[in-house]
């Protein structure tokens, strides 16, 4: 919430929620699936609470395609819109995830995304997602380091946080690669998230059903 709340106008109130049934965090496409069903349900519940938009609090952006078909109101991925932004201000991006086995996974995300194009590289930390907040100036450090590498070595222009515990770094990561003459725009995914949520609010638009059609009604076995 507070990665979140930093970057919204005062006008704006936000409602975190944690899901009742998942894994403890996402560092696979498994980890994934196993999040997305409670993602739906969290979702629709927002929806039917009368929320405005919804936001999923993590770069794997879990669940984000079928959660647009259950509703009507925008659901908004970070790295999705992270990613589409970084391509807008720069020719080539990379991407710092947090283990070297999720790096297919994101490339699988970008290429889903139709920016395969764009991307320089996707590099990783070696720091599981449980382990970044007991030493957050060593996570620092070490996207600092990747980044740094994106830049020289893959031909990066602008820099992608990749996971949501990095949230609040880009400024720190941007003046780190300064110190090191290798310096590019660093993009936040949770400005750019809350941002593009509010902006679609704003603009009165969501998803297009055409693209995220609603599903039929039927009994779903298993499930409420």
């Amino acid at each position: 919430m507070e990665a979140y709340g930093r970057f919204t106008r005062p006008s704006t109130q936000l409602s975190a929620v944690t899901l009742d049934k998942g894994p403890a965090s996402i560092e696979s496409a498994y980890d994934a699936a196993l999040a997305a069903p409670d993602v739906l349900f969290k979702v629709r519940a927002a929806q039917e609470g009368g929320m405005d938009a919804v936001l999923i609090d993590c770069m794997g952006d879990p669940g984000l395609e079928p959660a647009r078909e259950a509703v009507f109101i925008p659901v908004v991925g970070p790295a999705q819109v992270s990613m589409h932004l970084a391509a807008a201000l720069a020719h080539r991006f990379s991407v710092i995830t947090v283990l070297k086995q999720t790096i297919p996974s994101v490339q699988l995300q970008v290429q889903g995304y139709g920016l395969m194009d764009k991307v320089a590289s996707v590099r990783a930390v070696e720091i599981p997602v449980l382990e970044m907040e007991r030493d957050v100036h060593g996570l620092a450090g070490a996207v600092v380091e990747e980044a740094a590498r994106a830049v020289v070595e893959d031909g990066a222009h602008i820099i992608i946080p990749g996971c949501t515990e990095m949230f609040g770094l880009a400024s720190e990561v941007q003046e780190g690669l300064a110190r090191r003459d290798c310096e590019v725009p660093v993009i936040e995914p949770a400005a750019v998230a809350v941002k593009m949520a509010e902006a679609l609010v704003d603009m009165g638009l969501s998803h297009s059903k055409r693209s995220y059609p609603t599903p039929p009604e039927k009994v779903v076995v298993g499930y409420p």
